[in-house]
């Protein structure tokens, strides 16, 4: 049997790799992580982030004993500028790199 937003599903078997979500009254929402490790996230949290396509990509941060999970965007200018910043790379390097790609051979 599965619970799901309070009601039994008895269409699951139990011990199913099908992850349990509730609401809770106090409006936090809770993912249940299983066995072969996969993370479902609520709809309804989803829905919080706004309109449009949920994220397929999350950042994960572990602070605090809490895990935090920010939407990523593959391929956006915020990602390729937090990655030179990992890599110690400034402004001034990419533009003598730009400058050194663009000379005359």
């Amino acid at each position: 049997m599965r619970r799901r937003g309070g009601k039994v599903n008895p269409g699951r078997a139990r011990g199913s790799c099908i992850v349990c979500l509730n609401f809770l009254t106090s409006g936090i929402m809770l993912a249940k992580l299983t066995t072969k490790n996969p993370l479902t996230l609520p709809r309804r949290a989803l829905a919080a982030l706004g309109p449009g396509a949920a994220p397929t990509y999350f950042e994960v941060e572990a602070a605090d004993g809490r895990l935090i999970l920010t939407p990523a965007r593959i391929g956006s200018a915020d990602a390729v500028r937090r990655k030179l910043a990992d890599l110690g790379i400034t402004e001034d390097d990419v533009a003598d790199a730009a400058t050194w790609a663009r000379r005359a051979p």
